[in-house]
Formats: structure tokens, sequence, C-alpha cells
């Protein structure tokens, strides 16, 4: 899409490091059914999470671009063992039209792109739950879930047991996706070196992203979109 070309006409010094390498699912053994090519996956994101130190270490800021959410188990791992080693926490704001908190016990699918916020938060996989090195990957009072529409019953417990903070399609309707964010913000930034962000397009309207897998529709606009960012 141009993006090396336009972020360097921004002003910004951009290293592409390349493609990760992802072994395509016939290539792979399903496994567990309630928790498919979880070792594959763990494989795919323990590569994603040394990309991540080794660009933060060189000073870079880490961009990641993927087709699975799967993916942020391993930039989110990297970016937390990276200021661990600072003696340092991470926070994580999650814009998601989902919540992404199943586990193997709880999920409809055995879909690990249902799980990974669970991970992060120390449920789940213990392939996946211990990529960084420790459990939880961030610690549930910097983390912070936003733009969420669609959420499963036994998500919807977890995340009232872990004490997640959520801002869902009405608190941005109400307060307005500047206040929403700047909240978020305050959350992932208490007490911790910075955070990540993840940003699952499906969040977006799908009259503004058609291209995702699972819509929800009542997301985000275009201009809201972009604030998200702005603000990160």
């Amino acid at each position: 899409a141009g993006l090396v070309e336009q972020l360097t006409t921004l002003g910004f010094e951009v290293k592409d490091t390349g493609d990760v390498d992802v072994p395509l699912p016939e290539e792979c053994e399903v496994g567990d059914p309630k928790q498919k090519y979880a070792q594959d996956i763990a494989e795919v994101c323990k590569d994603l999470k040394e990309r991540t130190v080794s660009v933060l270490k060189e000073g870079y800021r880490p961009v990641i671009l993927g087709g699975d959410h799967s993916l942020a188990m391993g930039s989110i791992s990297g970016v937390s063992q990276f200021y661990r080693e600072q003696e340092k926490a991470a926070g994580l704001i999650w814009f998601d039209a989902h919540a992404d908190m199943n586990t193997p016990e709880t999920t409809p699918s055995g879909n690990i792109h249902g799980m990974p916020l669970a991970v992060c938060l120390g449920r789940g996989p213990a392939a996946l739950v211990e990529l960084s090195g420790q459990a939880p990957i961030v610690s549930p009072e910097n983390a912070v879930l936003l733009g969420v529409r669609s959420v499963d019953a036994e998500e919807r417990r977890l995340v009232k047991e872990i004490g997640l903070q959520v801002f869902t399609m009405r608190e941005i309707d109400m307060l307005g996706i500047h206040e929403v964010m700047k909240r978020a913000i305050e959350i992932a930034t208490r007490g911790t070196a910075g955070f990540h962000l993840s940003f699952d397009l499906d969040g977006t309207d799908p009259s503004v992203a058609p291209g995702v897998g699972t819509p929800v529709p009542g997301g985000t606009t275009w201009r809201e979109s972009h604030l998200v960012m702005e603000h990160a």
C-alpha cells in the first residue's frame, strides 16, 4: 500500500525487516481442537517477539501489519520483554470489535484468534502465555479493551473476573473517541514505560473497512479510527 514511501514523506526513517514466515494450514497439524494450530502459532509469535525486541533495541518504533490478530501475542510479548529487561512495564490498548478473551476451556470454535487478549493477560495455552518469559505478559491493571461490541458470555465472565477496563461503542458514542482515548492512555501508561496499541481493523465499521474476516456493524467511523491512531 506504499506505507514505507508515505512514512518517509512524513519525515520518518523507515526500515522494512521483511515478512515473518508463516506456514500454510495444510503444512501444519491441527492438534487439540480446542486450541487449533497452537504450537505453530506459538512458533510464529516467538519469531515476531524476537524481531520486535531487536527493532526496539535498535531505537526504532515497531509497526507490525498482519492478517490475523493472533500475531499480536508475539509483538506484545516483544514489547513486554524489552521493557522488563530494563525493569520497566508496558501497557496495552486493544482496539477490537471482539473481546478476544476466550480460552481453550470456553472457546466455541477452537480458533486461537479468539484468545489473544486472554493470553496476554495470563489465561490460555502455556506455550502462548509464557511467550515473553513471564505471565501475564501485560498486567490487567494496565490493559484496556476498546471499541468492543461482540462478546461471548464466557468472555464477559472472564473480563469481570480479571478486572479488565472496557470501553464499548456505547462509551465511545456517549463520551467521544477523544475522551475515551485519553482515559485509555491514562490506564495503559499508569506506572509503565509506554504501551502497545493493537488495532484490529474490524473495530472500524464494516462500511469503512469491509475486508475483514468477522465484520460487526456499529463500529467506529473513518475519522474516529484515525483519531485512535493519532492519539497513540
